[in-house]
């Protein structure tokens, strides 16, 4: 009994109960030879987190164990009853598809990676590579194109799926698809509104800033930037006489308005590896007291990202002119911040932010 024990110890991955490493590379070189000599498709897609040692440094062991739980759930509900899925890195997980090529297998692996960039209260961000068996290739040689390129993906901004083209040079494209995509989001946004655009242009420093300040990580930061150059997308579909009403908006008006980072994050969640911003975009007018929208988070459920650019956006937008008001002083937008801190405003992140714009106005950076 003791050995039977330990033999399914050694088959099964401790963390998740998916197959080990040894295991899955066993059923690899079985599938191998089933798929010659049936002359049937084989395809591996090896999926890796994205950050991972990151998210483990930044959150702990048990933060990363609960990360690799999560994606283990998924790949359960998202696979079929005949594939093979077992966990082959610290992040790492490798799926065999039998009787599928790699363009049939592309769509739903990349629907999965977006499924779990909206999963949970933290998004998991992940990439995935994509091989199909070729008739001189060997199970380790399989696994090997996969791996790399699963490597393609992440040398091209991560977040996505890339199927091996036999091709074993790594490109660094001089951007990545999500950056090029942010970009034209923006473009989008500043010809549909100007303020809106140049708005969300003079939030990025801002939240940059705390977001540093504060000790996040080079990733998450772009992430902050990323999601306050875009924290406004969603009011692409406001109608001009709502968003430009020289007024109050009347209780239908504001209840359209409200919808803004509902809609934002519907336009952002769909590209893979911008789930994370998506989130930061859905909850921006969370408030910490739990009396926000859309979802009425409060404290630290709401996003990091989205408890910055709250606090960063109020502040521009009471130094800025609007067409239902003109814009009032600098010491007029700190008092705000200062006393909305613990209601409205996550405290550390508001005494960050004041110290960032007191640090601007004695470096003579800021005028106003």
């Amino acid at each position: 009994m003791l050995e039977a024990d330990h033999a399914r110890e050694l088959r099964l991955d401790s963390v998740t109960g998916m197959l080990s490493s040894r295991a899955l590379r066993g059923r690899l070189a079985e599938e191998c030879e089933r798929s010659r000599r049936y002359q049937r498709g084989l395809c591996v897609a090896v999926l890796g987190v994205d950050d991972f040692e990151a998210l483990e440094l930044e959150h702990g062991f048990k933060a990363g164990d609960e990360i690799v739980v999560a994606v283990a759930r998924h790949l359960r509900a998202s696979t079929r009853s005949h594939d093979v899925v077992g966990r082959t890195g610290n992040a790492e997980f490798t799926v065999l598809l039998p009787d599928t090529d790699a363009s049939s297998a592309l769509p739903g692996l990349e629907r999965l990676l977006v499924e779990l960039e909206r999963a949970g209260e933290a998004a998991i961000g992940a990439s995935m590579g994509i091989a199909a068996l070729e008739r001189a290739m060997s199970a380790e040689g399989l696994l090997a194109s996969a791996r790399h390129a699963l490597a393609q993906s992440r040398a091209t901004g991560g977040g996505r799926a890339t199927v091996a083209d036999g091709n074993d040079a790594i490109c660094e494209p001089a951007k990545p698809p999500q950056r090029e995509a942010i970009d034209a989001l923006a473009v989008a946004l500043l010809e549909r509104d100007r303020y809106t655009g140049e708005h969300s242009q003079a939030v990025i420093d801002m939240s940059a800033a705390v977001a540093r300040t504060l000790g996040c990580s080079s990733v998450e930061v772009e992430r902050v930037r990323s999601a306050a150059l875009l924290h406004d997308i969603g009011k692409v579909a406001i109608p001009d006489e709502i968003l430009n009403k020289a007024g109050p908006l009347n209780d239908e008006e504001w209840m359209l308005m409200r919808e803004h980072p509902v809609i934002g994050e519907r336009i952002l969640s769909v590209l893979p590896g911008l789930g994370a911003v998506a989130r930061m975009v859905r909850h921006e007018h969370e408030r910490w007291d739990g009396r926000g929208y859309p979802d009425g988070l409060s404290g630290t459920q709401i996003p990091f990202g989205s408890r910055v650019i709250i606090a960063a956006d109020t502040y521009h937008a009471i130094t800025s002119d609007r067409p239902y008001r003109a814009a009032k002083s600098h010491e007029h937008a700190v008092e705000e911040l200062v006393r909305c801190a613990g209601t409205q405003f996550d405290p550390d992140v508001t005494a960050a932010l004041i110290g960032h714009l007191y640090g601007r106005r004695q470096s003579g950076l800021m005028t106003v």
